[in-house]
């Protein structure tokens, strides 16, 4: 079974707690379980880190990405701060899907450069939770397209 990552920056794991109105009151924890289950029934194998230190990011990235066919990443505040995740993810070739729960367009004007986008096949934003489940269906088309071709 082949394996999709999904990455997780600083404060997910206060998903359901944190600023609900914003992030809404659903746990980290409950989307991994449910991105699992849809990752399987699909054929893949989910395999969910979650960390408050880039550091951890970027090893974690490093020892499972070049295995990995291709990752869901959630880059909390590091979106707009790390070159150190950005670089991570093109040292191991990984094709990867951006995804945020908030429109962060419609937010901080610091939230809209996201140091990731350019080189993800696409940056979800806006829809919750469901971000999540759009990521993982829009990740899982483009590697079976990419296999067909």
């Amino acid at each position: 079974m082949e394996t999709l990552l999904l990455i997780n920056g600083p404060n997910l794991n206060m998903l359901g707690i944190r600023e609900p109105e914003k992030y809404g009151k659903t746990t980290l924890q409950a989307i991994v379980e449910r991105l699992t289950q849809q990752a399987s029934q699909e054929g893949y194998k989910l395999l969910a880190f979650q960390s408050n230190s880039e550091g951890d990011i970027v090893s974690f990235i490093h020892h499972n990405g070049l295995s990995a066919r291709g990752a869901l990443v959630n880059a909390g505040a590091y979106t707009h701060t790390s070159i150190a995740l950005r670089d991570a993810l093109l040292a191991v070739n990984l094709p990867f899907i951006e995804i945020h729960l908030s429109n962060i367009y419609a937010r901080e004007a610091f939230r809209h450069h996201s140091f990731l986008a350019d080189k993800a096949l696409g940056v979800i934003t806006g829809f919750g939770d469901y971000s999540y489940d759009l990521g993982l269906l829009a990740l899982i088309h483009f590697l079976r397209e990419k296999s067909h071709a």
